[in-house]
């Protein structure tokens, strides 16, 4: 069966033999984004982009992500122009505000009133996130494929269950997945595959885990390692997800 381009990245992902495809595929991703809005194409400095940015914002973990990115004068002009931005609302939204009047009962029961239009701009504000918006929509187009290719690609099935499982966020993601891609019948057939996968592939990462702790046991300083080394570090990402000993992502 000839790959059709759309499919690589999920064959890709599968091939890495990683705790979960869709954390590789999740951070191959947020590093493709973080190149395209602050790397040496110099994007932000398109309007395009950067009406994009104003109006999106980022969310607290990619800001810090940006910073660390090192493109501080990327960073500046996209929060010169989103600062203007805000202020301009913020302005709007300060002078048709009206504090709302407390009940006699509410003001008894120490109740808080439920409307503030400024907390709720500001919520929804808070809700956007540039990278997190994008990555949102490449993400599902991602399940999506998974489903399409263990449907109709029998290389891609074999794959799968030879494969390390998911992460626990992932798992969960993939359950939703199939309930909206599959049938009853294609379902019926694919949750016991998926569970023992899940099943088999936790018991292997306890199993490394209590192996990482038994070596600091003097009994077993000069016993090999298996493959409990980097035990630790895959164990938080089959619970979470993510890759919680990778280096800060750098502009190249």
């Amino acid at each position: 069966m000839k790959e059709k381009l759309y499919e690589i990245p999920l064959n890709d992902a599968m091939d890495e033999n990683d705790e979960c495809p869709f954390c590789y595929l999740e951070r191959k991703a947020e590093q493709e984004l973080m190149d395209f809005a602050l790397g040496s194409c110099a994007s932000y400095m398109e309007p395009d982009t950067r009406e994009s940015t104003d109006q999106e914002g980022f969310c607290r973990t990619h800001q810090k992500k940006m910073f660390d990115y090192g493109n501080a004068l990327g960073n500046g002009w996209i929060l010169k122009t989103y600062y203007k931005k805000l202020m301009k609302e913020m302005k709007e939204e300060f002078g048709s505000f009206a504090p709302q009047k407390t009940s006699l009962k509410d003001r008894l029961t120490k109740k808080v009133s439920n409307g503030n239009s400024i907390r709720d701009w500001v919520t929804s504000r808070e809700k956007t996130c540039y990278i997190c918006d994008r990555f949102s929509k490449r993400y599902e187009r991602y399940v999506v494929t998974f489903f399409h290719l263990y449907k109709n690609d029998s290389a891609f099935r074999e794959k799968l269950t030879k494969s390390k499982g998911f992460c626990f966020h992932h798992f969960g993601d993939l359950c939703n997945g199939a309930d909206k891609y599959l049938t009853d019948g294609e379902r019926k057939e694919f949750y016991p595959i998926l569970f023992q996968l899940m099943e088999e592939n936790m018991e292997r990462m306890s199993g490394d885990i209590d192996w990482f702790i038994e070596k600091f046991d003097y009994i077993n300083k000069d016993a090999d390692w298996k493959q409990s080394k980097d035990a630790i570090q895959r164990g938080m990402q089959k619970i979470r997800g993510g890759y919680p000993a990778d280096p800060v992502y750098k502009l190249k």
